[in-house]
C-alpha cells in the first residue's frame, strides 16, 4: 500500500512530491548500504536490490513525467541559464535528493567495472528523458549543449593567433581558409572514450568560432598499431575496453556526444546574442569527412551529419551494435533517411559490413578513390564548398531533414534506452569478453 501511496503522491503538488521522494529515495539507499558490494551479492540479495531500485525508479518516472518542466525550470533559474548536462545533473541530485545519484555515487560507481555497478546511470537516463520530452524545457537544453564550451573559448585566443591547437587525442590546424581536424589516438585506432568527446568538442567549436574558417575537414591519422602501422584510420568506435572497466559514461560520454559536438557539426555553435549576425543563432561551417581503412560504430554514426563524405576504395563502414549489445548513437534516427529502411536494418540489426565498392555504398560514400587520388579529392571537395551558396544550402537542407523537434523526441527515449542498455546482461557478458586481442579480429 505504501508503494502506492508513494506512485500518487509523486504526481501531487511539488512540495510533497519532494518530500515523498527523497524519503523513498533514502529507503533504497539504505537497504543497497546493509548489502555487500554488488559482485558479492547473493542471489537472494540480488533479487532484493533490484525490487528495491525498481520501485525507486517507478517513482522517479513518475515524479519526472508530473513535474519535469517546475524542476528544470528551478535548475536553470526559469530557463534564463544555459546548463550542460553534467552540471545539470549535479545540480538535480542536490536540489532534488533521491533523483539522480550524487556525484559521490557516481565516483564510486566509476571506480567499478561495468559488471559490478548498481546502474544508477539508469536514473539519469530517466531524468534526460523527461527533460527531452518536454518541448520547452528539451528545446532549452538542446540550446544549452550547442553553446561552446569554456575550455574552447579559453582556446580560442590561442587558436586564432596560431592556426594550430593540439588538444590530445584531436589534432586541429588552419590552412587557407580549412580547419582541418585530425583523430590521433594511436594506441586504440580512434576509438572514442569520454577524454576523446571532450577534445572533440572543443576542436569543433574552435573550428566554428574561428572567422578565417570557411569549410572543416575531418580524418584520422596514422597509426601505430601493428597491424595498420603508418596508415590513416578514421575510427574504430566505442572503446570496447573502457566500456568493460566502467568508464563510458552515460552523461558524459553518451550523452554529451550526441548533443554536443554531432549536433554542433550539423547545426552549428550557438553564440551569445549580438556575437553573429542578427539573421542568425548559430556559427554553422560545411563539413567534410575523409575516411581510410574504415569507420566502425561511432565512427560511422557521426559520417551522417556530415555534407560530403569521401573514403579510400579499401574503406569500410560498420554498425556492429546488435554485437556490442548498444544503441548506436542516432543511426537510429539518421540512417533510414540515408540508405533506406532495408539497408537499415541489415547494417544495424544484422551486422552487415558494407564496402566502399559496393554499390550500395554510394549512399554512404559521395566519393571513393584510390590511394593518393583520395587526397587529392579532399582538397577539391574543400575548394567546392567554399561557395557561398553552400552554407545557406545546407542550412535549408539540414532543417528540412532533420527537424530539431524530431531530434528531441529521439534523443529522449534514447536517454532512457541506452542507460537500460549499459546495464542488461547481455552487453555486461559481451564487453566482458571482448579482449583487445578479440576486438582486432573486428577489423580484419
Amino acid at each position: 500500500m505504501e508503494a502506492g501511496n508513494d506512485l500518487r503522491d509523486v504526481r501531487a503538488e511539488p512540495a510533497r512530491a519532494r518530500e515523498v521522494l527523497a524519503k523513498a529515495g533514502a529507503r533504497t539507499d539504505d537497504l543497497l548500504a546493509a548489502l555487500p558490494e554488488p559482485a558479492l551479492r547473493t542471489p537472494g540479495q540480488r533479487a532484493a536490490a533490484a525490487s528495491a531500485t525498481d520501485t525507486a525508479r517507478s517513482l522517479r518516472a513518475a515524479f519526472m513525467d508530473a513535474h519535469a518542466d517546475a524542476v528544470y525550470d528551478e535548475l536553470t533559474d526559469g530557463r534564463t541559464r544555459s546548463v550542460r548536462l553534467d552540471r545539470l545533473a549535479s545540480s538535480a541530485a542536490t536540489a532534488f535528493p533521491g533523483l539522480v545519484p550524487t556525484a559521490e555515487r557516481l565516483a564510486t560507481e566509476r571506480g567499478r567495472p561495468q559488471a559490478e555497478k548498481e546502474g544508477d546511470e539508469i536514473d539519469q537516463g530517466i531524468f534526460f528523458r523527461a527533460v527531452l520530452n518536454s518541448p520547452s524545457a528539451g528545446r532549452h537544453l538542446l540550446d544549452a549543449m550547442l553553446r561552446p564550451t569554456p575550455r574552447a573559448l579559453g582556446l580560442l585566443p590561442g587558436f586564432l593567433a596560431t592556426g594550430t591547437a593540439d588538444l590530445g587525442s584531436v589534432r586541429l590546424e588552419r590552412t587557407d581558409g580549412a580547419a582541418r581536424l585530425t583523430m590521433c589516438r594511436t594506441d586504440c585506432l580512434n576509438a572514442e572514450d569520454d577524454r576523446q568527446i571532450d577534445d572533440m568538442e572543443t576542436a569543433v567549436d574552435l573550428a566554428l568560432l574561428d572567422p578565417s574558417v570557411e569549410v572543416c575537414l575531418l580524418r584520422g591519422g596514422e597509426m601505430i598499431h601493428p597491424r595498420y602501422r603508418g596508415r590513416r584510420v578514421f575510427s574504430a568506435g566505442v572503446n570496447l575496453k573502457s566500456l568493460h572497466g566502467g568508464g563510458i559514461s552515460l552523461v558524459d560520454f553518451l550523452l554529451r556526444r550526441e548533443l554536443g559536438y554531432i549536433h554542433k557539426i550539423l547545426r552549428g555553435v550557438l553564440v551569445e546574442d549580438g556575437a553573429t549576425t542578427r539573421w542568425s543563432r548559430t556559427v554553422e561551417k560545411p563539413w567534410i569527412a575523409a575516411v581510410d581503412t574504415f569507420a566502425i560504430g561511432g565512427g560511422a554514426q557521426i559520417l551522417l551529419v556530415f555534407d560530403q563524405v569521401l573514403a579510400a576504395s579499401d574503406a569500410f563502414f560498420s554498425l556492429p551494435a546488435a554485437k556490442e549489445g548498444i544503441i548506436p548513437g542516432a543511426s537510429d534516427f539518421r540512417l533510414i533517411r540515408a540508405v533506406g529502411p532495408r539497408l537499415a536494418r541489415q547494417l544495424i540489426l544484422g551486422g552487415r559490413r558494407l564496402r566502399a565498392t559496393e554499390p550500395e555504398a554510394r549512399l554512404v560514400f559521395d566519393e571513393v578513390h584510390e590511394g593518393e587520388e583520395l587526397d587529392i579529392a579532399v582538397e577539391r571537395s574543400l575548394d567546392r564548398l567554399r561557395s557561398p551558396a553552400v552554407l545557406a544550402n545546407r542550412h535549408m537542407l539540414n532543417l528540412a531533414e532533420e527537424s530539431v523537434d524530431d531530434f528531441r523526441c529521439y534523443m529522449a527515449e534514447f536517454a532512457l534506452q541506452q542507460a537500460l542498455r549499459l546495464y542488461s546482461p547481455d552487453v555486461i557478458d559481451k564487453v566482458g569478453g571482448f579482449t583487445a586481442a578479440k576486438r582486432t579480429a573486428v577489423f580484419n
